[in-house]
């Protein structure tokens, strides 16, 4: 017969903490705790498959629970020396909710459960104190008819603070026992009027219908909500925990409290938390009355520290920190209750803490041996770094929010409102900070970009394009924000009745995505020496090397700081667009006349030459990654009056003939149009000009250092083995011209982007003439798909809200089609090419899940934004970890 029901407390403790999936986190800590000495009320738990069972069955239990129930009441009963539902000495027991991970908040609970009219005058005698127990009567009733009878609690508390203000009361505990009785009589008439139902008498269809409730409750909307924001699957289900009652609320020698082993805002090794005298757990909380704090060195004047108040219940508190502390090896979130001056536990659970306080923690309990340096490096979440690394919004300002988007670029940033690039830098030029509110950016938008202080767009993705420039230069970026429209010709942007105008202020919160009207106050980071002391361990265990996409020098040395091995991807179309060079690149573009086509790419390669020289300098021999032109020329061409005409007067043309050959080069379909090695095959002069440029730069720095250079040209958009194997003809014929030139040699790689399904297909073939791989996954998964990741975000949270989608596969890596491809790629590669550098230079390059990924199938390196370099440190070293753990187990 299957097991449904185990028991913990007092000498019978039948789960242990390894098996939080079968009874929750909190059950399974509840025995373990029991099992280690510590004082917990009796209890048992009712595991996560009977909530699974009761959803698949049409909220029906299992034919056996109801007598496994009843036989762990009976032994709760036999060691408290109480009986459920007796008149003269009653067993009053919470419920509560207990996922496999810690939803604080999120399910429900109920506590006094047992009492009614009969019982609680039983409570009164046995206790002494007929006051407590009406107090726990009406604290019982509002909490059952809330939980489980769904009568809003905002009843209860209307008719409590009416009863205080006729009775001018200001504090619970002056309210007399036949005060509460009379607020009993209150309540229940409450919930006969407003759940249509008497409340239950029966203790045990009381405890039937708490049970019922708390399983309910893991599919209320905010339990649904925190699932999805922290990709907990709703199938896990959540365990039911049932236990005696002790009481917070019986006298000035009881109290309940919340505490945590360590500070969880900054991770000092100081006993942390709160507490109220004569008070039950939900006081705590609910901000009825102000908590005290635990420790006298925490205490203002005019607080009451429980280390004076209960010193004998405070100091037994130390001893059980130490205890837990040892041996969970973590930072402690504990809940307690002092009943008449005894200490007993309620619940431990691995605390949550901010990611300034988990690095400290990690760091200091490696320093003190209660952890490994392999074991911080897991304690960590690699994706909390992006908060030490960007600016945050001050937890303690007011604030006002206007919409929200998409999470694209974190950090927070408040400027003023403008709607062009050219305004934005005109307004930075100055020292105004700014904001650059855009429906959707473009290459064109770059140095407005640059400029800005954030960015925020209607239209596009995570991994649109405002979204990946946006984290390649360290800007906060919301992007989606589908509620706003702009107005370019009015300078407004418009959220319902709302419209904020060009220059008025609002802020970007990067981390949720949040917009907020005017300037919210941040606070600016400061990384720790414990930072950097993390960062070294994690770079001794890991395997994969982390490089960064940066192509102008402030992105590279920011990479550098960060700890990059080198650059995986310079975009050399971001270099095209400074002012000083496009209209170079339009003449280029636009010429008829050969001559005047190639006297434009003459001018245009000193340019070049000299931001690869910037590159190679700053990174100092490591490798650099250069991706020739990859999008089409039309992303080029103006598209103002002015700029046409700025144009046509350079090339001695009329604007309507400049007009005529833009509208000729616009695509139906750019992304899978003419770009990539495809413009470097029918306009061969373009990646000619950029590889002599590369080459030059490479030598001229080479020669400055003294130390070799490592040059990467990188073709994109190869689909056929002979594309790549022509352009790199060309590229090599024009790498010998120079190097004749020079009169010097250069060890240099050519290589290519898998960006296309048939590339990956092709792997072996293309392998023939590649010396690297560097996989282009925002493509890639662009074109597995048949979606473009700037229209996505119209649909794809629709698809992962419902399940059609488990991760929006442009942030995290879709291991099942997507990464198929990119596994494929790597074994039929190395097939032809067994020593072939292998890399990803996607957004995906910073993503934790996707670098895990990459790591278990072989890739040599990741490549992300300069920002996410230490995100990606820490994550390929975790993944190199779970890799070793992996296969200690499996050998």
């Amino acid at each position: 017969m299957t097991k449904w029901v185990y028991s913990f407390g007092k000498g019978l403790n039948e789960g242990r903490a390894d098996m939080r999936n079968l009874l929750g986190g909190k059950g399974a800590n509840l025995a373990e705790m029991a099992a280690n000495g510590l004082p917990v009320p009796p209890g048992f738990t009712i595991t996560t498959e009977v909530c699974s069972a009761f959803y698949e069955n049409g909220r029906k239990y299992p034919d056996a629970l109801q007598a496994q129930v009843a036989e762990a009441l009976h032994r709760i009963e036999q060691s408290m020396g109480l009986r459920f539902g007796d008149a003269d000495a009653p067993l009053l027991v919470s419920v509560r909710s207990g996922a496999r991970v810690s939803m604080p908040g999120m399910m429900d609970t109920v506590l006094n459960l047992g009492l009614n009219d009969e019982t609680v005058e039983g409570l009164a005698r046995s206790s002494g104190d007929a006051r407590f127990a009406w107090d726990s009567y009406r604290r019982f009733i509002q909490m059952y008819g809330s939980v489980v009878m769904g009568v809003p609690h905002h009843h209860f508390e209307d008719t409590l603070e009416q009863f205080k203000r006729a009775s001018r009361v200001e504090d619970d505990t002056a309210i007399t026992a036949d005060q509460w009785r009379a607020i009993v009589v209150d309540y229940r008439h409450i919930i006969s009027t407003h759940a249509g139902s008497e409340f239950p008498t029966n203790p045990h269809d009381q405890l039937w219908g708490a049970i019922g409730a708390v399983f309910g409750s893991w599919m209320n909307p905010r339990a649904n909500t925190y699932r999805k924001l922290h990709e907990i699957p709703a199938s896990w289900g959540t365990a039911v925990n049932v236990q005696s009652m002790v009481f917070g609320n019986m006298g000035d020698d009881c109290a309940t409290g919340v505490c945590f082993t360590r500070d969880p805002s900054t991770g000092e090794n100081i006993f942390y938390g709160e507490y109220l005298i004569n008070a039950q757990g939900e006081d705590v909380v609910a901000g009825i009355r102000t908590p005290q704090p635990m420790a006298c060195a925490r205490a203002e004047a005019g607080q009451h520290p429980m280390e004076t108040t209960l010193p004998e219940a405070y100091g037994e508190l130390l001893r059980v920190r130490s205890v837990l502390e040892t041996h969970y090896k973590d930072m402690q979130d504990i809940e307690f209750t002092v009943q008449r001056n005894v200490l007993y536990i309620l619940q431990t659970r691995n605390g949550k803490r901010t990611a300034a306080a988990a690095l400290k923690i990690a760091i200091d309990m490696a320093r003190e041996g209660l952890i490994t340096q392999e074991e911080a490096i897991q304690r960590v979440p690699a994706a909390s770094l992006d908060q030490l690394l960007h600016p945050t919004l001050d937890p303690k300002a007011e604030r006002v929010q206007l919409t929200r988007g998409l999470p694209a670029s974190p950090g927070a940033a408040a400027g003023a409102v403008v709607f062009t690039a050219e305004e934005c830098e005109a307004r930075a030029a100055k020292g105004e900070d700014v904001i650059l509110v855009r429906i959707e950016t473009s290459p064109e938008d770059v140095h407005g970009m640059h400029a800005a202080r954030g960015v925020l767009t209607t239209r596009g993705g995570m991994t649109s394009h405002a979204a990946v420039v946006a984290r390649g230069m360290g800007r906060v970026c919301v992007a989606g924000a589908g509620s706003i429209h702009v107005d370019y010709a009015a300078g407004t942007m418009t959220v319902g009745t709302h419209t904020v105008a060009q220059g008025e202020w609002i802020t970007l919160d990067g981390g949720t995505g949040a917009v907020y009207l005017g300037r919210v106050p941040t606070i600016e980071p400061a990384l720790s020496d414990d930072f950097n002391t993390l960062m070294g361990w994690a770079d001794a265990v890991r395997r994969l090397g982390v490089r960064a996409n940066a192509e102008t020098p402030d992105d590279a040395r920011t990479a550098r700081r960060f700890g990059a091995e080198g650059i995986g991807l310079a975009r050399t179309e971001h270099m095209f667009f400074g002012p000083d060079r496009i209209g170079f690149v339009r003449q280029m573009i636009i010429a008829d006349d050969e001559s005047v086509r190639q006297k434009a790419i003459a001018a245009l390669l000193p340019f070049q030459r000299d931001d690869f020289a910037s590159l190679f300098r700053i990174m100092a021999g490591l490798p650099v990654t250069v991706r020739l032109l990859d999008p089409p020329l039309h992303e080029f061409l103006p598209h103002a009056e002015a700029e046409m005409a700025e144009v046509a007067n350079a090339l001695g043309k009329s604007v309507d003939d400049v007009r005529a050959r833009c509208a000729a080069l616009a695509e139906t379909n750019p992304m899978l149009g003419h770009r990539g090695c495809r413009l470097g095959l029918t306009s061969p002069e373009i990646y000619a000009m950029q590889v002599r440029a590369l080459i030059q730069a490479a030598v001229m720095v080479e020669k400055e250092l003294g130390k070799p250079i490592r040059p990467e040209i990188m073709i994109p958009l190869v689909a056929t083995q002979a594309e790549l194997a022509t352009t790199r003809r060309a590229a090599e014929d024009e790498i010998a011209r120079v190097l004749k030139e020079e009169g010097t040699n250069l060890n240099y790689y050519i290589g290519t982007m898998i960006e296309l399904p048939r590339a990956a297909l092709q792997a072996d073939k293309i392998a023939e003439y590649a010396d690297f791989f560097s996989f282009g996954t925002n493509d890639l998964t662009q074109t597995a798909f048949g979606l473009s990741r700037d229209d996505a975000g119209s649909f794809l949270p629709y698809y992962v809200d419902h399940g059609l989608l488990p991760r929006d596969p442009f942030v995290s890596i879709d291991r099942d089609g997507v990464g198929a491809l990119v596994r494929l790629g790597v074994e039929r590669g190395r097939q032809t090419c067994p020593d072939l550098k292998l890399g990803i230079c996607g957004e995906h390059g910073g993503d934790p899940d996707s670098i895990a990924f990459f790591d278990e199938v072989g890739l040599d390196y990741v490549s992300c934004s300069p920002f996410r370099v230490p995100v990606a440190r820490l994550a390929a070293a975790q993944a190199a970890l779970a890799t070793r753990q992996k296969a200690g187990q499996t050998a």
